[in-house]
């Protein structure tokens, strides 16, 4: 599970002392296996060995990666099944590390052949030519993997090829195979086809994919082609699509040899997790933070205002770590704009981007379109966000404070004394406010701070404690018109 990443663009150079021709590859002793034989074998020595079999994958390691790897050991095609963000493209594009590194092509071979297994007529007349002359190409493993989005405007032309108008007008005849531009699929034989979102598919055209899983062939225009395509094909689906509106068929549904569903983080620490993984955070966000962030996702997700066919993505929690993150930044760049109060121009430390629980306020309306809420709760979603982000601050709390006396916070405004924070107060301005407080100590080490944390994680610790209390009814709020908080009084 996690963020999606396009695969690496940049095409490595194969080294040096690979053979360079087919007797040489003879010689080396290589010998050819279909795909799913080496995804099985590699599997199976990354298991031996006790290596990562799915590097990046967050959260499946007891439930979805099994499954997994009995599907690639079976040798099955496969489709995941699950709600968006849930790291499914994530994990099929892992599944080529799994590849050999580099396997042999016959150079110019739209169709990636093997020299010791040439398909296509023109290949095997050059091999037989050739001979042990024969040229071997090398090909990384990080070009055999193909991707289509599916999409109503997609056509058979697309996935499996179509008659090329420029060759016919070159002089070649209709019954001449060469005479056919494949499509993505042929073009990514002997390596692994993934079709995302599946159900989107038009019927007559996942047609087209029955003989590519089942008889291993494919058929453009009437043609008699029989191309015995060697690839792992695996496709993704919500739920929803794949078993409610029926929008596979039946044919193609029972061709795939392994359905597996996939879930979002199954508890706090995973989801946790994920996000410290594949957050891009331009600025320090602390654990009780990022807490509070997981514990929202989750709360979003399981409130019943919130559609649950749709999801709530992983990336919801992720964006949620980069909004507040970018917060603290534009906080910290805005004060170094302002000379703290009193203290002149000269010789005034700039504030450290440090992200804070009210921080997290922005992400309510921000993200709001990452939900998709029930029909009944138009015009609220801001409302019901905010409440959800109130009871996950408090969770937090508890969670991260349970037993530590902070009787210091509170008798520090038993007199009238106010605390003011807000988006843009410094961290020195909020400590000067708060001054020595009994147990603040306690309170930061609680909170993973250390013993030395700095003046902005300090001030990032000490807000946390003040919302906490006030969301526990210990401690008056209240906002002002300029949109800053002030703490004091009882709750």
């Amino acid at each position: 599970m996690g963020r999606v990443t396009a695969p690496n663009p940049v095409i490595p150079v194969p080294p040096a002392d690979l053979p360079r021709t087919l007797g040489e590859l003879r010689a080396a002793g290589h010998r050819y296996r279909t795909v799913k034989q080496e995804l099985r074998d590699n599997l199976i020595a990354r298991m031996r060995a006790g290596a990562d079999r799915f590097p990046g994958i967050v959260g499946y390691e007891d439930t979805v990666l099994p499954e997994v790897e009995r599907a690639l050991l079976a040798g099955h095609d496969m489709v995941l099944l699950g709600e968006r963000g849930q790291g499914k493209t994530r994990l099929i594009r892992s599944l080529g590390a799994l590849l050999d590194e580099w396997t042999p092509v016959i150079p110019g071979s739209v169709l990636n052949e093997h020299p010791l297994h040439p398909l296509t007529p023109a290949s095997r007349a050059q091999v037989a030519e050739a001979g042990d002359d024969l040229p071997v190409g090398w090909l990384h493993r990080s070009m055999r993997y193909g991707e289509k989005l599916a999409t109503p405007d997609t056509s058979v032309g697309d996935l499996i090829g179509d008659v090329d108008p420029i060759r016919i007008a070159e002089g070649r005849t209709l019954g001449d195979p060469e005479t056919i531009h494949f499509g993505l699929v042929p073009r990514t034989n002997r390596g692994i086809f993934a079709v995302n979102e599946l159900p989107d598919l038009a019927e007559r055209i996942q047609v087209a994919l029955l003989n590519v899983l089942e008889e291993r062939d494919i058929q453009v225009r009437g043609y008699q082609l029989r191309l015995p395509l060697d690839l792992l094909l695996v496709a993704s689906a919500n739920p929803e699509d794949y078993t409610n509106r029926g929008r596979i068929i039946t044919p193609l549904k029972d061709r795939f040899g392994a359905e597996i569903r996939t879930h979002y983080p199954v508890d706090l620490e995973l989801e946790l997790a994920l996000i410290r993984q594949e957050a891009d955070l331009v600025a320090e966000v602390p654990e009780h933070v990022l807490e509070v962030l997981a514990r929202f996702a989750r709360a979003v997700r399981e409130s019943p205002s919130v559609d649950p066919r749709s999801g709530v993505s992983a990336r919801f929690a992720i964006a949620a770590a980069e909004t507040v993150a970018g917060a603290a930044l534009r906080r910290a760049a805005l004060l170094a704009a302002e000379p703290a109060s009193g203290s002149g121009d000269q010789g005034v430390r700039p504030e450290t981007p440090v992200a804070r629980v009210g921080d997290a306020v922005s992400v309510t309306s921000t993200l709001r379109g990452k939900v998709e809420f029930e029909s009944g709760e138009e015009g609220r979603e801001i409302e019901v966000l905010a409440h959800l982000l109130r009871t996950a601050t408090a969770e937090t709390f508890r969670a991260r404070l349970a037993g530590l006396d902070l009787s210091g916070f509170t008798d520090l405004v038993a007199e009238g004394t106010v605390i003011e924070t807000g988006e843009l107060v410094g961290s020195a301005d909020l400590l000067r406010q708060v001054g020595t407080v009994p147990g603040l100590a306690k309170v930061l080490d609680r909170l993973g701070m250390g013993d030395a944390p700095t003046p902005e994680e300090a001030a990032a610790g000490v807000e946390f404690v003040l919302e906490g209390l006030h969301l526990t009814r210990r401690l008056g709020k209240d906002v002002t018109d300029t949109g800053r908080t002030v703490y004091g009084g009882r709750g």
